[in-house]
């Protein structure tokens, strides 16, 4: 396997390690900058993620827009508990480590 192959696999894989065993909560950013509050999910303002890379910035971006508490990020294939949060945003990626899907819940 080429280095990029194994270096996707490996951030998919710790993705994965890291949502199954907590929300993973993103730096709140610069100072200055509005931080997500602890409160209700919006993900109609953060659908310009889908198609983009899921980053540490993107991630952290998509967090703080869409006002969730908590975000989980979901790998291809991984298991999800079924609960409804209404304060976190879930992120779907593929398998090039891009954002497939922005949802509440």
């Amino acid at each position: 396997m080429d280095k990029p192959v194994v270096a996707r696999i490996a951030s998919l894989a710790l993705v994965a390690t890291l949502a199954a065993c907590t929300g993973l909560q993103p730096d709140a950013g610069r100072p200055g900058e509005a931080a997500a509050q602890s409160g209700a999910c919006h993900a109609d303002p953060v659908q310009w993620a889908i198609g983009q890379e899921a980053t540490q910035e993107a991630m952290a971006r998509v967090w703080r827009e869409s006002h969730a508490g908590l975000v989980r990020p979901i790998a291809p294939g991984q298991p999800v508990t079924k609960e409804f949060r209404v304060d976190r945003v879930n992120i779907e990626l593929d398998r090039d480590n891009r954002i497939v899907r922005v949802y509440c819940g």
